[in-house]
């Protein structure tokens, strides 16, 4: 069973790296504009030199994938240049072959925004699969994790957001003194960071329920029973009143907050505040609503899987 998720961990990040050098042929270089990170400047390069993106991302990415290996971790740089290599290949194999019946690019200003979007939304969703298989995609990345290990105080968050404006800066110049390209690159990085956000945390985030009533039995062998998620019991006093009752905090899965909402609006002298969470830590069975355990297809690389 290791050995099948670890294949499977592999063999998605080829497969993410190659749809990532597909998504570059067919909405990048047609539209003319950089995207964020190391490969916004080697787009760039590529523009004005006609050097593959491919050959000059293995250039960059190579040696800082060693300096990962050795300073930060085996496997996460071992994963990375796996991407790394797979999509530069991807993309100098791509050279060759005619895309022009598929990719997007137009002339009309209303319309050229849509090539950007959807790159960066195709690579938010391949760089939230290189999070859960613990690997980088390269460039910023590798430098991030450098730094963070030479100094896990520092934040990176600058140095990511001055890489990213110089490339928006440049590419004023690069690409014939247009603002376009320059708006062009804000839309990729917003739309790729944000879904990227989004579907990292898709699968950790949460509803807490805290749940005043006289009936904190019955409401937590139903919320046991329907969904098997237990509760924790907190005596509770009401200030005003001065009453003596109960609160209970259940933590259940975006999915199963209906279900827990219905089960409390049953019970007289009951109210709930609902709130959302981020993140879910901790040692804990993650069980679907049937009670089986989820079951995560990627390998961490760390003796663990999500």
């Amino acid at each position: 069973m290791r050995v099948a998720k670890k294949v499977w961990t592999y063999l998605a990040i080829v497969l993410v790296a190659f749809a990532a050098a597909v998504n570059y042929e067919l909405f990048v270089f047609p539209n003319q504009f950089a995207p964020s990170g190391i490969n916004g400047i080697c787009t760039m390069v590529q523009y004005v030199t006609g050097i593959s993106v491919g050959y000059l991302s293995l250039l960059i990415n190579v040696p800082l994938a060693i300096w990962c290996y050795i300073e930060v971790s085996k496997p996460v740089a071992v994963r990375s240049m796996v991407y790394v290599i797979t999509f530069s290949l991807g993309l100098v194999i791509l050279d060759h072959v005619d895309l022009s019946p598929f990719a997007y690019a137009t002339e009309n200003g209303t319309s050229k925004i849509l090539g950007p979007l959807v790159a960066g939304i195709i690579q938010g969703y391949v760089y939230s699969i290189l999070v859960k298989a613990s690997a980088y995609s390269g460039g910023t990345d590798f430098i991030s994790a450098i730094i963070h290990k030479r100094n896990p105080t520092k934040t990176v968050f600058g140095l990511s957001f001055a890489i990213n404006a110089c490339i928006a800066i440049c590419s004023y110049f690069v690409y014939d003194y247009q603002m376009e390209p320059v708006i062009l690159c804000i839309i990729y990085s917003f739309a790729s960071s944000t879904v990227g956000d989004r579907l990292m945390k898709s699968g950790r985030e949460a509803v807490c329920f805290e749940i005043i009533t006289d009936h904190p039995k019955e409401i937590s062998d139903e919320i046991i029973n329907k969904i098997h998620h237990t509760t924790t019991l907190i005596p509770a006093k009401g200030m005003y009143s001065g009453r003596e009752t109960n609160m209970l905090i259940c933590v259940v899965n975006k999915t199963q907050a209906a279900v827990v909402a219905r089960i409390i609006r049953k019970y007289p002298r009951t109210f709930a505040v609902m709130d959302p969470v981020s993140e879910v830590m901790g040692n804990f069975k993650d069980l679907n609503m049937d009670g089986s355990r989820v079951v995560h297809v990627l390998d961490r690389g760390d003796g663990k899987t999500i």
